[in-house]
């Protein structure tokens, strides 16, 4: 029987709505709690395991008290059993992940298995290394590591195949982590932390984040004149992180939040670095609301990296007919035939919005892709 190593992170991810951009430390997490902040990590750590419900034969759980993966496990009525380490039962740290880390080594987990960010991803790299396959649940605000599934629905299946028996490949990953205090100020600095092995199949993994920008300045201003231009008159555009949008707010002559969500009416400024709620408040104030938003170079991500204030209610309300999605061809190109990816945090939702999506790649040049 294969025993399951879990590890969730119950914190991860919490600062992401509240337009925090990251979760790291107490202060942090207790500001994102004052502002209404929900914890998230269970309800994908969930999605992920609700695709090998039917297997629970094939497995047991090693995995943490409370929050950090007992719940869960009770809950599906899978086998299971409590590591020996002095853990956190509220309010978990790093430190905490980190002993947890250390129990599943020492007693031999044959796949582990963790929900957060690059944060988690990092201080499970620094006690597992390369001794352990490993594959993270997506939970996080910044997810530059290549140790994630793409979807907590495809971190499952990978989780599956090797259930299953089927040939699944394991091959080093980067985990990256980036600078909380710079990305707030607008800042992008990643640094390389390590690698870890992680069962490859199909296209379920996630590609490392790519760092650098392309020398493609025409192509982004040419972008940016052809969604200036269609602009109309009282509609609330929601524009969102990235430096491809920024090419929008450069044109429009506005100041730009490079990693948040601004919003724009009538070319005027109306909101900056604004959270789901807040967006979710000011959208319904408009007759119709336009998001748009960038392709993550490398992973092909249009949601769940980086914009997380764009939350399932928002999108919701405004409808798959209202997003606008920007990309120079090369970034496409780059996919090599991956479909983008939809990660909203509501299965249905990205679900519905499946099949294909039109991609404005210039002046009045737009292509169609396919959305998984």
């Amino acid at each position: 029987m294969i025993t399951l190593g879990l590890i969730i992170n119950p914190l991860s991810g919490i600062g992401g709505a509240v337009g925090l951009k990251g979760s790291d430390g107490t202060d942090i997490v207790e500001q994102a709690l004052a502002l209404g902040a929900q914890k998230k990590s269970l309800a994908r750590s969930r999605q992920a395991l609700q695709v090998i419900a039917d297997l629970s034969s094939r497995f047991q759980i090693l995995t943490c008290p409370a929050e950090m993966g007992e719940e869960l496990a009770a809950e599906f009525g899978f086998s299971y059993r409590l590591i020996d380490a002095d853990i956190a039962q509220t309010h978990t740290s790093a430190d905490d992940t980190r002993k947890a880390a250390q129990a599943m080594l020492d007693a031999g987990v044959d796949l582990l298995v963790f929900a957060g960010g690059d944060g988690t991803a990092r201080d499970i790299c620094a006690v597992i290394g390369d001794a352990v396959p490993v594959i993270g649940i997506p939970a996080g605000v910044k997810i530059h590591s290549g140790v994630y599934g793409i979807t907590p629905l495809a971190t499952g299946n990978v989780i599956r195949s090797l259930l299953c028996g089927e040939l699944v490949d394991v091959k080093e990953a980067e985990v990256r982590d980036l600078d909380e205090d710079a990305f707030r100020n607008n800042q992008v600095r990643a640094r390389h932390y390590g690698d870890m092995r992680v069962p490859q199949h199909g296209h379920f993994v996630q590609a490392v984040k790519q760092g650098g920008v392309e020398d493609e300045s025409l192509v982004l201003v040419d972008i940016a004149a052809y969604l200036c231009e269609e602009m109309e008159d009282d509609v609330l555009y929601l524009i969102g992180s990235g430096k491809t949008t920024q090419a929008i707010m450069d044109e429009l002559g506005l100041e730009n939040t490079l990693l948040g969500v601004d919003a724009v009416c009538n070319r005027e400024l109306v909101g900056r670095d604004l959270s789901a709620s807040q967006l979710l408040q000011l959208s319904s104030q408009y007759q119709q609301t336009i998001a748009v938003v960038s392709v993550m170079g490398g992973q092909g991500h249009i949601f769940g990296r980086g914009n997380q204030q764009l939350s399932p209610a928002l999108l919701h309300q405004l409808g798959k007919q209202n997003i606008r999605v920007i990309s120079t061809k090369t970034k496409i190109a780059a996919l090599n035939g991956r479909p983008l990816i939809m990660d909203s945090g509501d299965p249905q939702l990205d679900q519905a919005w499946s099949g294909t999506i039109e991609i404005i790649t210039g002046y009045r040049d737009h292509i169609v892709h396919t959305l998984a």
